[in-house]
């Protein structure tokens, strides 16, 4: 007897057998080519020995497969069976949408340069780092070693000194400042080292109406402009067109400084990865400690 491989009708005769499956069209077709087969076996022997076994699309979530990419999509639309594919920030969970992420890592503190305490959000690392070493977190701890006004920073404390500032010490500006600290660092630990060194002059520079070019207040030395007479006269007087006279304490690094506060806020900012902002202030203090007893300044 021989079985149609499709139905259960049954034939004494191959001929009769291969009629009617052409006639019901019951034979099993390769997925790929238009060959029909008997069997089952017989199908899959080809289709291993050609490579003729449709490609599958399988649903990203269960088990179902589609014969092409259009139908496993529609099924995975109906069912929601889309795998999430927006990741949190800083955990390893995934999300369908940007609204439900946003919505877990507000819940979570999860973005990735979030404040803890303070319960925001930054736009980089560079802008928590700075928020995380302002006033709001770090307080006013750092004592000028004159007038005991508190700073946030060391750079602070140095720009309230070069600056001429303080009011119990009128007689420290930068220049005088430079002069102490090259004095006490004869290994140029912190300054560089010059074949010679003159004082520069301590004057006060005041803007003409010729630095008015018709647009802006401009700088004859840099070119730069300034919105106010104001704002181009504390361009002139502060210390950006005068000598580099520092370096930056990291052997490597090629950054030099016009002022102390320059070279501390650049430390501040960890930007060479020198050392942290806690050990700024601890150089600053011991730099202090060398300028108001006369020391000689060691390495750091």
């Amino acid at each position: 007897m021989f079985e149609c491989s499709t139905c259960t009708e049954q034939f004494w005769d191959w001929d009769d057998c291969h009629d009617h499956m052409d006639y019901r069209d019951h034979w099993i077709e390769c997925e790929t080519c238009n060959r029909g087969f008997r069997t089952q076996s017989a199908c899959n022997q080809h289709m291993n020995a050609t490579q003729h076994w449709a490609p599958t699309f399988e649903c990203e979530t269960c088990t179902s497969t589609f014969s092409s990419q259009h139908a496993v999509s529609n099924h995975m639309n109906a069912k929601g069976h889309w795998l999430p594919t927006v990741p949190c920030e800083t955990c390893p969970m995934k999300f369908q949408s940007e609204q439900a992420v946003e919505n877990h890592m507000r819940a979570t503190g999860h973005y990735k340069n979030y404040c803890q305490e303070c319960k925001r959000k930054f736009q980089n690392e560079n802008c928590l780092r700075q928020h995380r070493n302002s006033k709001t977190h770090r307080g006013t701890n750092i004592a000028c070693p004159f007038c005991q006004t508190g700073f946030v920073t060391a750079s602070g404390v140095s720009h309230h000194l070069e600056s001429g500032s303080c009011p119990q010490a009128r007689v420290l500006n930068r220049d005088s400042i430079h002069r102490i600290i090259r004095q006490l660092d004869p290994n140029g630990i912190v300054c560089k080292k010059q074949i010679g060194w003159h004082d520069e002059q301590n004057s006060t520079y005041s803007v003409t109406d010729s630095a008015w070019n018709g647009d802006c207040w401009m700088c004859y030395l840099c070119k730069r402009g300034f919105n106010s007479r104001k704002a181009l006269q504390s361009h002139v007087n502060s210390p950006v067109h005068k000598d580099k006279v520092y370096h930056c304490l990291k052997g490597g690094c090629p950054k030099e400084f016009h002022s102390l506060a320059s070279l501390f806020n650049h430390l501040e900012s960890e930007s060479c990865g020198y050392m942290r902002f806690e050990g700024v202030q601890q150089v600053h203090n011991r730099l202090n400690d060398a300028i108001m007893n006369r020391r000689m300044i060691a390495g750091f």
